[in-house]
């Protein structure tokens, strides 16, 4: 071969291979943890790495990866001084564990990571990420807790609690040089908004958040640059009780809750020319009560009075000289200061669509038309002098008049009170409501009420949907709605009960039932682990290992219950499924295993069956004892007991399996099969349950926990199938059972008995609050009826998430996406319509790998399919019709490829394994 001629062929060559390089895109939406995307104030110094592969032909899988990470941007990717992963062969893409030197308090660190795919080419570096430290210890505070003495006014509110002023707090301060960064670390005990130089620091709504606070108080960071200026400068800080020195914080002896507020706050600014400046909450700063914000609880709303504003308070260049001196106290070593581990509360959606129910006299009812929790802004014409009355309620009489009955002792009610004649604007600060309909009095008699006047502002923990599912059925989609406003209500810096009465707590049982519903809607992996490490916390403060009822546990229970506390259990193993993320499992470990201990502790006399407090089957429909009796329902509580004994030992032992545990695995498996056997001998004859009163949520438990021996198993669902026929194939189930039983009709095979249950109209059914007009989802299966009214119990929230977990259902059957393995890496498409109710059902979720979606319809009597399969996962996708030779995929006669794979066929469905891409399957009914 000629010179020129093969010197020819050798450029071609590699002009080939850099083109082929050059064709491997570089990873994207690079993450921390559990999500979080270059944040400041980082909670973790250990933290885990994640990246999506880019969507295009040439990338199906990943074949290794290198994680790069540095002091410096300048450093990468070569020179990487803090951790070089190296080339490791590897599909792993989520949740790579750091393993490089250790990281400090305020420390910035920046990666890079790059993949090789499918062929062993490489990717691009992706684009530099970065994250910074917050202050991870105690002793990194110089400040001191700030504040004035509250307490000395003995202002008494509700059943004589101690309230407290909202304080109004100052410190100016002069900075000599040009200004390269700042940071403000602050926290509070209550709650705050902060400013410097008469400028809003952040939109964070109620910082820092709620938590065990006798163990665990939140920090937040911020970077201020370009809030100070050379010269003179003030930090001013508007503080009030929040959770912590409020009455939702009940017991005196709790965290000294009713003390005064104080805020702790530290400003580090860092000089172009090297030199630092801290300034720090101390005994130089000056406070006042006398304040426009007169007083502000949770449960009883704000009041501010526009006489008191104060012009310019938090501007540099204000007098404070006749302001009071503070007091101080020093950092305890008992509690720990922490950078907040998830995202703060913030306003997320304002409501304008309002219309005017009622004008009377000097006073108006609005309609926001959606149950919500948040604040409103109003815009009303006022006299000097006079007092904006606001009040709330979910719902209303049929006078118009206000429902208020179930926000018990929660007055939810806001007062302005006018300085001038004229329009006024205001938005509370620091308190929430849960409402639908407001009610506006003692406006200008002379204004006319208009729609404008009112908007509602919705507030939740700022996190980013994941998931989405439509249908064709509209009642279906209503139901979808109130689930994702019932989440979003109560996501409000931890999981709630309820928004809107005197209670607004943090009870595990309902958060247990809701967490796989929640984690298809919405991204609230940080969420749930920030809110399990209160737990522990909690969980710790007890020997014997018990779990309380509420997180964090303000009202210090003594016991344990069934069905609750096993929240330390079902939630890790739940996240851990839904993204494959171990460090939730072992944060959690010891947590999981001292529950199961705790009901070991309950086991007197009858081998493995405790004897201990339950909640049982909350609020089963039809319960045989009248009123607060009945809340329980009618499954006995030691059968309870056992069946949660039971399984809450099977996860631990599977658990313990993923973290490499292996005496612990046999040992909790032992344990589970010895309860699963007590639990049938016990409660059971013969596959029929032995109690005064059959129920169904007593057969669902034995399923689905599988605590039957195979031959009984059999037996127990002819049983169940009875118990749904008795009441005409409505719900029988209450808090613990309504979340499973699709799950066990899903396992029977009877999916169109469960579509004959979720689209039953009457009560007790999901439809049936709907056709009342609910908004949200509801904390009874008829808290209202058209017909009857309102329940009489004062326990009758209108905006409660348990009965919403028939969401997790409608996301994996009904459209049919789900996690064959755990964090999707394995997905599972098996949609199974119902043509009776249903044309068609689409969701999506966002999975760690990147989108995935499962979309069918029925039209001309064909059964369309269309499916996305994200990059470096694999999915098993089953089509409910027809047969292999009727399938057409993407427009072509169905055949084998590289691509799609057949698993099995038979004349009910066809199973095929897919590779990542996006398909369109269609076959005849």
């Amino acid at each position: 071969m000629p010179l020129t001629l093969l010197f020819c062929c050798i450029v071609s060559f590699f002009v080939c291979v850099s083109c082929n390089q050059e064709e491997i895109k570089r990873p994207q939406f690079l993450k921390l943890s559990e999500g979080f995307k270059n944040p400041i104030g980082f909670y973790n110094a250990n933290p885990t790495f994640s990246w999506e592969l880019p969507i295009y032909e040439q990338i199906k899988a990943q074949s290794a990866y290198q994680v790069v990470v540095a002091s410096s941007k300048e450093l990468l990717p070569n020179n990487a001084d803090l951790w070089n992963s190296k080339k490791r062969k590897s599909t792993q893409s989520t949740f790579v564990k750091y393993q490089g030197k250790a990281l400090e308090s305020r420390q910035k660190v920046y990666w890079q990571v790059r993949y090789w795919n499918q062929d062993k080419n490489a990717s691009e570096w992706s684009e530099i990420n970065s994250f910074e430290l917050g202050l991870l210890n105690n002793t990194d505070w110089q400040a001191k807790w700030t504040g004035l003495d509250t307490s000395k006014d003995s202002i008494k509110g509700v059943r004589n609690f101690l309230m407290h002023r909202p304080q109004y707090l100052r410190k100016g301060f002069e900075l000599s040089s040009d200004i390269a960064s700042a940071r403000l670390y602050i926290t509070a005990k209550g709650v705050f908004d902060v400013h410097l130089n008469g400028k809003d620091v952040s939109d964070d709504v109620m910082t820092p958040g709620w938590t065990p606070y006798n163990h665990r108080i939140e920090t937040l960071t911020y970077d201020v640059t370009e809030l100070l200026e050379t010269g003179k400068n003030a930090i001013a800080v508007e503080l009030a009780s929040g959770w912590h020195s409020g009455r939702i914080s009940r017991l005196t002896a709790l965290y000294d809750n009713f003390s005064s507020p104080k805020i702790l706050c530290q400003l580090e600014v860092v000089m172009k020319d090297g030199s630092k400046q801290t300034i720090i909450s101390d005994e130089s700063w000056k406070g006042t009560t006398k304040g426009p914000i007169r007083l502000a609880g949770i449960y009883d709303g704000e009041v501010y009075d526009a006489n008191f504003e104060i012009q310019n308070w938090n501007a540099a260049t204000f007098d404070d000289s006749n302001w009071e001196l503070v007091e101080v106290e020093s950092i305890s070593s008992e509690v720990k200061l922490a950078p907040k581990r998830h995202q703060t509360v913030k306003n997320q959606l304002v409501l304008k669509d309002v219309e005017i129910v009622s004008v009377k006299e000097n006073s108006a009812v609005f309609n926001l038309k959606q149950n919500m929790v948040g604040v409103p802004k109003v815009k009303v014409q006022m006299k000097k002098g006079d007092t904006l009355k606001i009040r709330f309620s979910e719902m209303l009489l049929k006078d118009n008049t206000f429902y208020t009955k179930n926000y018990r002792s929660a007055k939810s009610t806001d007062y302005y009170i006018a300085a001038k004649n004229g329009v006024i604007e205001y938005t509370p600060k620091f308190t929430f409501h849960g409402f639908q309909f407001l009610e506006l009095s003692g406006y200008d008699k002379n204004a006319k009420p208009d729609a404008s006047w009112v908007q509602g502002i919705a507030q939740h923990s700022d996190f980013e949907k994941n998931g989405t599912f439509t249908s064709s059925h509209d009642k279906l989609n209503q139901l979808q709605s109130n689930i994702t406003w019932g989440l979003r209500d109560n996501f409000f810096d931890i999981p709630t009960d309820c928004p809107q009465r005197d209670e607004r707590l943090g009870w595990t049982g309902d958060a247990q039932v809701i967490a796989p519903t929640s984690l298809f809607n919405y991204d609230v992996h940080a969420f749930w682990t920030a809110w399990l490490q209160s737990l522990r916390e909690n969980q710790f403060e007890h020997k014997d290992g018990m779990v309380p009822f509420i997180v964090p546990d303000v009202l210090q229970t003594k016991s344990g219950s069934s069905g609750w506390g096993d929240a330390a259990v079902i939630i890790p193993w739940d996240i851990y499924n839904a993204t494959g993320d171990i460090t939730v499992l072992e944060e959690s470990y010891e947590s999981t295993k001292n529950w199961v201990g705790y009901y070991q502790s309950k086991v007197k006399k009858e081998p493995y069956l405790p004897k201990m407090h339950s909640f049982s089957d909350w609020l089963q429909p039809y319960p045989s004892k009248p009123g607060k009796l009945g809340n329980r329902g009618d499954t006995p509580k030691d059968l309870i007991h056992a069946a949660f004994f039971a399984h809450s030992a099977h996860l631990v032992s599977k658990i313990a399996n993923v973290l490499g545990k292996k005496d612990d695995v046999k040992k909790y498996k032992d344990l589970y099969e010895s309860v699963a056997n007590a639990f049938e001998n016990a409660f059971f004859e013969d596959g029929k349950f032995t109690g005064e009163k059959q129920t169904q949520t007593s057969y669902l438990l034995g399923i689905y926990f599988d605590l039957f021996k195979p031959e009984t198993k059999l037996k127990a669902q002819k049983y169940l199938l009875e118990e749904i026929k008795n009441t005409d194939y409505h719900l029988g189930t209450g808090f613990l059972g309504t979340p499973i039983l699709p799950k066990v009709l899903d396992d029977m095979g009877e999916i169109d008995l469960m579509y004959k249950i979720l689209f039953k109209e009457t009560y007790p059914s999901w439809f049936y609050s709907i056709n009342q007009g609910a908004t949200t989802m509801w904390e009874r299966w008829n808290s209202y009826s058209k017909a009857d009214g309102y329940n009489p119990q004062p326990m009758n929230s209108l905006n409660h998430y348990a009965y919403g977990a028939i969401g997790q259902w409608m996301y994996e059957r009904i459209a049919g996406l789900s996690s064959l393995e755990p964090g999707y890496k394995k997905i599972r498409i098996t949609p199974l319509p119902n043509t009776e109710f249903l044309t068609s059902a689409s969701v999506s979720v966002k999975t760690p790998y990147g989108k995935a979606s499962s979309s069918w319809k029925i039209e001309n009597s064909t059964f369309n399919l269309e499916v996305v399969i994200p990059p470096n996962t694999t999915a098993e996708i089953q089509i409910p019709y027809g047969i292999q030779d009727d399938l057409i995929v993407n427009g072509s006669t169905f055949k084998e490829t590289s691509n799609l794979k057949l698993i099995s066929s038979d004349s009910d469905s066809i199973k095929i394994l897919a590779e990542p891409g996006t398909y369109n399957f269609q076959t005849k009914l």
